[in-house]
């Protein structure tokens, strides 16, 4: 079961809200596969302009009238980028692996841009789900998918909250500036 924040809305994931301080101010973030808007919730209340974007209507109903989110409804899998040529201070993805996707959402990150992914990895199988292999990431998979961009924090392995899982974690940014770590 997924924690909840004071609103009774799904709780961010401890990984993005560590890192979401790394954005720039008022940067425009791409939320992708956001589901029910945990942290496009989260970015928007953090002063970002935040598409979020789902294949499911249903999900991005619990967007409607979210101040600061454009919820978008895309099939990823399916046809082109739908963000081509569109550039963001931040991504986050949670909870979803599209390998092919992996060129495009480094490509939409803008200079000094922050990617936070964070997903299932080989080994969650003894969990439950995802067990598809085209669902979990290798060792290591995340830092050599991202190699082109500056590694700021990587985790992987088994976690029990907010359940237990294999996870795979990365924050990276675009270029070579210093980068002022968040308090864990």
């Amino acid at each position: 079961m997924t924690e909840a924040d004071s609103s009774g809305n799904p709780a961010a994931s401890a990984w993005v809200a560590r890192f979401a301080p790394l954005i720039a101010p008022h940067g425009r973030v791409l939320d992708l596969a956001c589901g029910s808007g945990r942290h496009a919730r989260l970015l928007a209340g953090r002063g970002h302009a935040v598409v979020a974007v789902d294949r499911s209507p249903g999900a991005l109903a619990a967007l409607a009238g979210v101040a600061g989110v454009e919820p978008v409804q895309a099939d990823l899998e399916q046809g082109a980028w739908p963000f081509a040529g569109l550039r963001f201070a931040g991504i986050v993805v949670t909870n979803y692996l599209h390998r092919p996707l992996l060129p495009h959402i480094a490509a939409a990150l803008d200079e000094g841009g922050v990617l936070i992914y964070e997903t299932f990895m080989q080994g969650n199988e003894r969990f439950g789900r995802p067990t598809n292999p085209e669902f979990l990431l290798r060792p290591g998979e995340l830092l050599e998918a991202f190699a082109g961009l500056q590694a700021v924090a990587f985790e992987q392995g088994e976690v029990a909250r907010p359940k237990p899982a294999a996870l795979q974690r990365l924050c990276a940014v675009r270029g070579r500036q210093l980068v002022s770590l968040p308090s864990s």
